[in-house]
């Protein structure tokens, strides 16, 4: 049975957390902090400042708690196949496996 929630950016287990999370909030498991770029839907590494939203200046460290305004929580399922983002769009999973087999 698949488990939905938030997952950790940083050990990849889920925290029990299925809402918004707070500024303080950290992984049970890790103790990661979670209101991070790395855990936001926005983070995207091959983007401008690593991030999908215009903001007007680059978050110094990805990996540590913030107050950006565009943050939010980056939902995923964790099953027997590994960790997929919910937040994707059934034409973006689509189009996500076809690059796969692109040459």
């Amino acid at each position: 049975m698949a488990e939905q929630g938030l997952i950790c950016w940083g050990c990849s287990r889920p925290t029990g957390l299925t809402g918004g999370i707070a500024r303080n909030d950290q992984c049970p498991h890790c103790l990661t902090d979670l209101r991070t770029c790395r855990g936001c839907r926005y983070f995207d590494p091959s983007v401008r400042w690593q991030c999908k939203e215009t903001i007007d200046t680059p978050v110094p460290n990805k990996e540590k708690a913030n107050f950006c305004d565009w943050f939010q929580v980056r939902m995923a399922v964790k099953g027997p196949g590994g960790i997929q983002s919910v937040d994707a769009s059934k034409d973006e999973r689509k189009k996500r496996f076809d690059d796969l087999f692109n040459d």
